[in-house]
């Protein structure tokens, strides 16, 4: 029995001590990956799942589509996507030609796949959108369905080098922003009229919930292209989006979604390239955009009502991009009150006269929300029309817009970037004086042919390391 008590006593020591130095290791592991965060970024790489489909397919044309660009397909989208996801999954395929449709709404389970010469056209008659739980301009709300949306899924994609066509212009949805420059004239109704925009900004202040925040009809508050709402686990590969009535990629609370190789060119009102909101572990990579808005644009509620939902969007990386036209490069906000942190740019070209900035982090005192722990490295830019670096506290767009709710900025880092132009500003950056932006880091860093090296007002800590500006080293 002595013996026995003393093996026993000798086993328990060895593993507790085998436990101990597990939990050890574990520890400088994180403390390693928490002191580099491109490992960081790393990890949440290999932990985000890929979507994966039976070797099913079917073809919309064995449920009658007719491919010539006239004949309406809507019905024969919604047959063959229930057919694939009533037999267990698989692959929606639109071959070759042009498909006019009303919305696809999508199920699990299914890739929607465009062969090379496919082309999607979706209606202009805004009566075929039915009223879905959507979101607008970060306020959610009861609106004209995505041209091709999904709520609630699980392992779903669109893939395929076909093209995605809104057929969106200055005689249709672009109208509706009330822009001059998008074919607006006085007397033409639009978003801004007094019972539209407004309304639904004023109804999600006062807390109204979203059921009864109904819109569609006679409101003009343009669809989204394409949108996943409460999915996990999604892929858009491969396709090319042109003529959007509005933001074109819209993850919103959406898990684990890669975006592979996309091209989005539509130069309309609001046309922000990708704009994932409330989301986490989104991978945007080998993407071209030209865009009439930012390139990608990160997003988390406006205001009270992202305040309520409260979800803030983190795990963010963009890599191997190409923005062309833009409002900005990468940009955060200003839909941002639940907050964002997390984001990773890497290896992206930027360069266009039409593209205002590289990296911009826009948000007032009404959105509020904290936004830090933002990453960028290896960024060739060739011209940019106003800064390369903007993060804004005072972002102003529809009146005044002050409030209580201060916002943070934090911890916001450039590295290997290379401009050759930089506009007038190589970094803008306004906090309050109660609450600064802090922390920015600018390390091997070159930027050419710009009028000023800054334009600063409440910083805190911003450092300059081995970075050049119009050939002369910068100083901290």
């Amino acid at each position: 029995m002595i013996a026995n008590k003393s093996i026993t006593y000798k086993v328990v020591v060895f593993y507790s001590l085998m436990i101990m130095m597990i939990i050890s290791c574990s520890k400088k592991v994180t403390a390693v990956t928490e002191a580099d965060p491109w490992k960081r970024m790393e990890s949440i790489v290999k932990s985000i799942p890929e979507t994966h489909f039976s070797g099913k397919t079917y073809n919309v044309n064995d449920f009658g589509a007719v491919a010539d660009g006239k004949t309406s397909n809507t019905l024969v989208f919604e047959k063959a996507i229930k057919a694939c996801a009533s037999n267990g999954g698989g692959k929606v395929l639109v071959p070759n030609g042009k498909y006019l449709t009303g919305p696809i709404h999508l199920e699990s389970n299914v890739n929607l796949h465009l062969e090379d010469n496919a082309e999607i056209l979706f209606s202009l008659n805004p009566k075929e959108y039915p009223i879905v739980h959507t979101s607008w301009e970060g306020t959610e709300v009861m609106n004209y369905s995505p041209l091709i949306y999904a709520k609630g899924k699980t392992n779903v994609a669109v893939t395929g080098k076909g093209t995605l066509n809104g057929q969106a212009d200055s005689t249709n949805w672009w109208i509706w922003s009330g822009g001059k420059n998008y074919g607006w004239k006085k007397g033409i109704p639009s978003q801004n009229d007094p019972n539209n925009r407004e309304v639904l900004v004023d109804m999600a202040e006062k807390g109204v919930p979203v059921a009864e925040r109904v819109f569609g009809e006679g409101r003009y508050l343009r669809p989204n292209f394409i949108e996943f709402f409460e999915c996990n686990t999604v892929l858009v590969k491969d396709v090319t989006i042109i003529n959007a009535p509005f933001w074109i990629l819209h993850p919103i609370k959406t898990n684990n979604m890669i975006i592979d190789g996309v091209t989005v060119n539509s130069h309309g009102p609001n046309n922000d390239g990708c704009d994932p909101e409330y989301s986490q572990n989104v991978i945007i990579r080998n993407c071209t955009f030209n865009t009439g808005d930012d390139c990608i644009a990160i997003k988390a509620g406006r205001d009270g009502d992202g305040r309520r939902v409260g979800l803030p969007s983190k795990n963010i990386i963009v890599q191997n991009c190409k923005m062309i036209d833009g409002h900005g490069g990468v940009v955060i906000g200003s839909e941002i009150s639940a907050g964002v942190n997390n984001v990773f740019v890497e290896n992206c070209n930027m360069d266009s006269p039409n593209l205002d900035r590289a990296i911009r982090i826009k948000t007032n005192s009404k959105r509020g929300g904290v936004i830090e722990d933002v990453y960028v490295r290896n960024l060739e830019v060739g011209t940019v029309k106003e800064c390369v670096l903007k993060l804004n506290m005072f972002y102003n767009v529809y009146g005044s817009q002050t409030g209580n709710f201060i916002p943070t900025i934090r911890n916001i880092s450039l590295e290997n970037v290379n401009v050759k132009n930089g506009g007038k500003y190589s970094v803008w950056a306004e906090g309050y004086k109660e609450s600064p932006v802090e922390n920015v880091t600018l390390k091997n860093v070159k930027i050419q042919k710009v009028d000023s090296i800054y334009k600063l007002k409440n910083v805190k800590n911003i450092k300059f390391i081995n970075t050049y500006i119009n050939e002369r080293k910068v100083n901290n």
